[in-house]
């Protein structure tokens, strides 16, 4: 099952994906459930299937003006260099816990909205990541259980404004400029990926690859970031966890390769789906 968020005359929707249409839930469900990430949390899976297969789409999937796959998560939890590639190519020692840091849902935009290249920097980054959205709440959720915590997989795109970043030892800063980020375009069920170890990751600037990796090459597994960020906050339906980046990342090339307006930027999971994003400047 996918699930998405839209826009639809100005008004925030949201709706399961039937053939290369959407079945729009939110004018079927959403006095009860007026979101997905309260979908989510009322556990309304079984209120769907009943609305499929049926050929009642109500709008074209080409025709959608695309959310973030969660357009209000409560948190956004991002790891940082999680992959050994990534980790050696940004010199950084190895760690005994995952690095985290947090985003907040200004700094994402849907798929097809343009990342916001921001005007105080010429050291736009793309990180292309795959993203797993909590299905109910946990705390210390121990490790052999937590994949059973995860509601569903989505694209993430981790813009980042590297010297920002850099400017201190936190990450915060050059992680939320207001778009600069990007999740979805959909949110695929977790009954739909056999083992999420086996997905894999491509990034594309302009068409030409940048970042091609499988899950297997992290250093902190799906499990493992799980059972960690559980320990000290609750974890609640609808939260995105960003879970790394592969090596390829711009700052590392030599010479340098960075996002600017006109370009276009992809990341696509085999299964999951294919988030495309232009960047514009602002």
């Amino acid at each position: 099952m996918q699930l998405v968020s839209f826009l639809q005359r100005g008004v925030a929707r949201y709706g399961v994906v039937e053939g290369d249409g959407v079945v729009d839930l939110t004018q079927r469900l959403g006095a009860e459930f007026p979101s997905v990430r309260a979908l989510i949390a009322g556990n309304g899976r079984t209120r769907i299937e009943r609305f499929l297969g049926r050929g009642r789409a109500d709008h074209a999937l080409a025709e959608l003006s695309y959310l973030p796959a969660v357009p209000d998560p409560a948190k956004i939890i991002c790891v940082g260099v999680n992959y050994h590639a990534h980790r050696a190519e940004m010199d950084r020692k190895a760690e005994d816990y995952p690095t985290l840091f947090i985003r907040w849902p200004s700094s994402l935009v849907g798929h097809g909205q343009p990342l916001i290249k921001p005007r105080e920097s010429e050291r736009f980054d793309f990180e292309g990541e795959i993203a797993i959205i909590i299905g109910k709440a946990g705390r210390r959720i121990p490790r052999e259980r937590a994949l059973d915590y995860i509601m569903g997989y989505s694209c993430f795109q981790d813009g980042s404004v590297r010297d920002f970043q850099r400017h201190t030892s936190q990450f915060t800063a050059g992680k939320n400029f207001v778009g600069s980020g990007a999740l979805g375009p959909v949110i695929v069920t977790r009954d739909e990926i056999a083992d999420p170890l086996d997905l894999t990751l491509t990034t594309r600037l302009n068409g030409v690859q940048m970042q091609a990796t499988g899950a297997r090459d992290m250093i902190f597994g799906f499990d493992a970031i799980i059972a960690y960020c559980s320990t000290f906050t609750e974890l609640c339906p609808g939260d995105v966890i960003a879970t790394g980046t592969p090596g390829g990342v711009g700052a590392a090339r030599n010479p340098p390769v960075f996002m600017k307006p006109g370009d276009t930027i992809e990341v696509e999971i085999p299964g999951v789906g294919l988030l495309r994003n232009p960047v514009s400047e602002g």
